[in-house]
């Protein structure tokens, strides 16, 4: 099978932060960001949790009022933040490109095209696409409206309720080889609380038996590590469109580098056809 991205990666906002110091894990961004290179196109959550944790460090206090005013405030401080971190660290020979997205870039035939074509692009032009959800202007209430509408019109609809499911349409769109899902856990659990139930393979002979398999794998997710985010499952539910294209996926750890990731040598879920 031919592909034309080699791999299309994401890492949540949780994976993001150093709990200890409550900021920005630059040990762990500048060892992912050494690692990125053209055809590959990074997904990377945490601009509104950044901008929380730096607005914090600057006034001493929260942002209070309306949560969707609240997030957007966040977001917008923390994404040049994001977008600095990377550049920082990304090997100065390559260009980054940040990418704001949301869900009509996929839900309208010309305008996935136009993101499509460019993300394309970019590996030929010795550049990383850096991707985010564009929290800093889309509101919850107008995207939940805006849904709605398309639902009632057509069989399928991307909503884009997180990064995962943004990750998982960009793999579809640029045919990834493999979609890396990066979190603070080694990947999908039948005991979420033992570290001995680790699930490493999800597969199977064809195509629909991995998404049968999947779908069984779905009973063990419970929970999700913040507010806000879907936990486990919806991971799995999320990647089996990227699946059906033949992708592989890697669901792990951010402790681990990229490279041992793909080799094998790290403990992770992988999902795909034998």
């Amino acid at each position: 099978m031919k592909f034309d991205t080699e791999l299309v990666g994401k890492i949540g906002s949780m994976a993001l932060i150093d709990k200890k110091s409550n900021m920005l894990d630059y040990t762990l961004i500048a060892r992912l960001s050494s690692e990125l290179k053209p055809g590959y196109i990074w997904v990377t959550s945490g601009a509104a949790e950044t901008g929380r944790l730096d607005y914090m460090k600057r006034t001493g206090e929260e942002l209070s009022g309306d949560p969707e005013d609240v997030k957007t405030d966040y977001a917008s401080q923390g994404q040049s933040i994001l977008m600095s971190t990377y550049r920082q660290y990304v090997d100065p020979k390559y260009s980054i490109r940040q990418v704001l997205v949301e869900h009509q870039h996929f839900n309208d035939a010309q305008k996935r095209e136009h993101l499509r074509t460019m993300l394309l692009r970019a590996k030929e032009q010795n550049a990383i696409p850096i991707i985010n959800y564009n929290d800093a202007i889309s509101t919850e209430e107008s995207r939940r409206f805006e849904i709605q509408d398309l639902k009632a019109r057509r069989k399928k609809v991307v909503e884009c309720v997180d990064n995962d499911e943004t990750a998982a349409q960009i793999a579809c769109l640029v045919k990834a080889k493999t979609l890396l899902i990066l979190t603070s856990a080694s990947g999908i659990y039948k005991d979420s609380k033992n570290p001995d139930t680790l699930i490493d393979e999800i597969s199977g002979s064809t195509v629909h038996e991995v998404l049968d398999n999947i779908t069984e794998c779905e009973q063990y997710c419970n929970g999700s590590s913040r507010v806000g985010a879907n936990g486990a499952k919806a991971k799995l539910e999320y990647i089996k469109d990227a699946v059906k294209n033949g992708t592989k996926v890697i669901i792990a750890s951010a402790k681990y580098s990229i490279n041992e990731l793909l080799s094998g040598s790290a403990p992770a879920t992988r999902i795909g056809v034998r």
